[in-house]
């Protein structure tokens, strides 16, 4: 049956592609400025947050309304963003569809952007039933649903904030990569939240590391054996460290540390960028944590899978990096030998100047 629906669904798309064949529209608004503009991007919390720094871009220099069709996992990302007006949560299933058509005929849309970098089945779909207006993305295998589309940059060279960026042309707007980075917003409560732990956690002032454990799926759990040996390698430099982990996993955080160093977890993301604000280096397996630390230009060791793939790393866009890649499909290899040699010299470089 779920095969039989997967035939369906690509024959579904094959005619919707024809049938948008060489529709592409000229009628372009002769300014974009004040504009409502439906940006279209699901999936996960990385892929929102590399998304901000165009968004806020094309808000400075156009004051367009920005709303966005996200995933209920990311969506928040966008709710907690001052230059976007509304975000709306994408439903899974038939009923989803009919939810966004109705947005765009009740929105009247001047504009419609694919965010993603990469081909959405869903997306694709998504995209087809928004006839009638203009649509904007990156030139992919799906451009025919597109009305105006401009080159994909190289993926195996280019980090994905800049590949994303390019969609800003076609609003011909242009970034200055110097002035570019990850947003996301915290409030006065946020780094009250996060003063008070720091204050009753660390007693001493020396360089803070901050450990995060959580990964968002099994795959980039580095194990509980793997940071314990890395809690007691770093015994051997004048430093604080805390974990950081998520509510769900706070006692797996607990097994690992045993109750010998503060463990940081918090419901808020908010609060959580504005914790890694304090850092003065993040060790993570996570790539999220990864852009909030680039936005306060925080340096990162991040552990990364790198499976079945030519595209680059998604790195810290603008802290200091340095990481320890797998090319299998989990860090179930990763001894903390192997990271051991990529993070001792890094770590020094940070503490010493080395």
């Amino acid at each position: 049956m779920k095969r039989l629906e997967i035939i369906l669904k690509s024959l579904f798309l094959k005619i919707l592609l024809f049938s948008n064949r060489n529709k592409k529209k000229s009628f372009l608004p002769d300014s974009f400025n004040n504009k409502k503009v439906l940006f279209i991007r699901l999936n996960r919390i990385g892929d929102a947050l590399v998304c901000t720094p165009l968004l806020k871009l094309l808000f400075e220099k156009l004051n367009i309304e920005i709303h966005v069709f996200a995933d209920k996992k990311n969506c928040f990302v966008f709710q907690n963003q001052s230059f976007v007006k509304k975000c709306i949560t994408f439903k899974k299933g038939i009923k989803g569809f009919f939810e966004y058509k109705k947005l765009i005929n009740d929105e009247s849309y001047d504009v419609i952007v694919d965010l993603h970098d990469d081909v959405s089945t869903t997306v694709s779909y998504l995209l087809a039933l928004s006839n009638g207006n203009n649509i904007f993305g990156l030139k992919k295998k799906n451009e025919n649903l597109y009305t105006h589309t401009i080159e994909r940059k190289d993926s195996t060279k280019i980090h994905v904030v800049e590949r994303i960026l390019e969609i800003g042309k076609l609003f011909n707007v242009f970034a200055d990569y110097n002035q570019t980075n990850i947003v996301y917003e915290s409030n006065s409560t946020d780094f009250d939240f996060v003063n008070e732990f720091l204050n009753k956690s660390i007693t001493e002032k020396r360089p803070l590391i901050g450990i995060n454990i959580s990964a968002g799926n099994n795959a980039r759990f580095w194990g509980i054996n793997r940071f314990r040996e890395l809690l007691e390698f770093l015994k051997n430099y004048n430093v604080n460290v805390v974990l950081i982990t998520t509510v769900k996993e706070v006692s797996i955080a607990y097994q690992i540390c045993a109750m010998d160093y503060p463990v940081f977890f918090t419901q808020k993301y908010s609060t959580l960028a504005a914790f890694i604000s304090k850092l003065d280096l993040l060790f993570t397996p996570d790539t999220s944590t990864v852009h909030l630390a680039s936005m306060y230009r925080i340096p990162v060791f991040g552990l990364y899978v790198k499976y079945n793939t030519n595209d680059i790393i998604w790195y810290s866009y603008k802290s200091i990096h340095a990481e320890t890649i797998t090319e299998e499909s989990n860090l179930d290899g990763m001894d903390f030998s192997i990271v051991k040699n990529d993070f001792k010299p890094f770590l020094e470089k940070i503490l010493y100047g080395k």
